[in-house]
């Protein structure tokens, strides 16, 4: 299962071309790796997943396992979503061969399946990957809204582990009340409103400020569950690395800071960064 609490929802490489940049992505895996991370999530939610064709997740999948350190001593989770479902299943498929960690589904941008629709996507891609499985909820960028009564379904399946970003906090409860699971979490993704979050319920975080402070950004959300006191100047420096990242375009920031660290993660796809 996955145990950490914190993950990072790594970047994706480009070159100035925009084709994919397999090593600049796993250079910055590395180096959080080197930091002490110890889970990251890649192919994921930082906006870059549907720009990803198959091929260049297949490669970007065929570059982790070459990277025997990192596989063998991180939780590496892979996100796992396309508009058709045969591709999901057949990356689904890849992975289950493989010693990533685990997955988190995301649902179809665009097309907006029915629940019962979205149920049989889900369970066939958990079943091809037999891996610990986020499910992942995002209607503002999929325009599909996975309902408390899906969720509860879903967390019957034991590699289910939890939820991303669920809804609201009414949502929470009744999902929490429904699943019948201590170990179902919620994870929050990023960081904005995080305290408000942890207080409904959130007790995970998929993080996008800890690709550049993963030390800080792990700490107070360990101090947030611990409901232990963040002194003033913690709170000072959380402000500044969260104006630094989330003024603006997160990724673009990102993107910028860890070039400036001399590890190659590029440009983003247009219209991303176009300005």
């Amino acid at each position: 299962m996955l145990t950490e609490k914190v993950h990072i929802a790594a970047p994706t490489a480009f070159f100035e071309d925009e084709s994919l940049n397999i090593q600049g992505t796993i250079n910055h895996i590395r180096d959080l790796y080197k930091q002490g991370v110890k889970s990251v999530l890649v192919s994921g939610t930082t906006g870059e997943q549907h720009s990803l064709n198959f091929q260049e997740k297949i490669e970007i999948i065929n570059g982790l396992e070459l990277e025997e350190e990192l596989i063998s001593n991180m939780e590496i989770i892979f996100g796992v979503a396309s508009i058709r479902q045969k591709e999901a299943e057949e990356i689904a498929e890849k992975i289950r061969h493989t010693k990533i960690s685990g997955i988190m589904v995301g649902y179809p941008p665009y097309v907006i399946p029915t629940q019962e629709e979205a149920f049989i996507y889900t369970k066939r891609i958990i079943h091809l990957s037999n891996k610990p499985t986020i499910l992942y909820n995002n209607p503002k960028r999929t325009g599909f809204d996975l309902s408390e009564k899906s969720i509860i379904q879903l967390s019957k399946i034991n590699l289910v582990v939890g939820i991303k970003d669920p809804g609201n906090k009414e949502k929470i409860e009744r999902i929490k009340k429904g699943t019948h699971r201590n170990d179902f979490y919620f994870y929050a993704g990023g960081e904005v409103d995080l305290e408000e979050k942890v207080l409904h319920g959130y007790d995970r975080l998929s993080s996008i400020a800890g690709n550049v402070s993963p030390t800080e950004i792990s700490q107070w959300f360990q101090k947030m569950l611990l409901k232990q006191k963040v002194s003033k100047r913690e709170r000072e420096k959380i402000e500044n690395i969260m104006e630094d990242v989330y003024q603006g375009n997160a990724i673009v920031n990102l993107k910028k800071t860890i070039n400036h660290k001399g590890i190659p993660m590029g440009i983003c796809r247009s219209p991303i960064g176009n300005i």
